[in-house]
């Protein structure tokens, strides 16, 4: 069986530009994509905070250091600079890989600096627990 899995994410990132008339795409700081291991051209799901739009694209380098996340092209109208969204790549694995893979998880700050990365996303509490 395959199984299609989270690969990576970039958590919480702030939108920086909204280019309509773009090729399309979005342009993200090629330091994020190094570290989350998203490469130029994967298609990337974007999950807007803000809005709750969500949609498919693809990933371009943008200028390392730069914290640059650019959402161009049609899905300019989806997000506006400010917005927070999560960027995830996902991939396809088998059992056997699946038993031994975790995904790469970046969090960022609001000028899309990391702040720290993960393997696993923590356990989620109920309402009961949470009060």
């Amino acid at each position: 069986m395959q199984l299609n899995v989270l690969k990576a994410k970039i958590h919480r990132a702030s939108v920086t530009h909204a280019e309509l008339h773009y090729e399309g795409s979005c342009a993200i700081d090629g330091r994020l994509l190094d570290i989350s291991g998203i490469r130029e051209y994967e298609q990337v799901h974007i999950y807007n905070i803000n809005n709750g739009e969500r949609f498919v694209t693809y990933a371009i380098r943008g200028e390392e250091g730069s914290g640059v996340i650019s959402v161009n092209g049609a899905a300019a109208h989806l997000a506006s600079p400010g917005d927070l969204i999560i960027i995830c790549a996902y991939g396809t694995l088998d059992e056997a890989e699946m038993a031994k893979f975790k995904p790469t998880l970046v969090y960022v700050d609001r000028e899309n600096r990391m702040t720290h990365t993960n393997d696993s996303i923590p356990p989620q509490m109920g309402s009961a627990e949470a009060a």
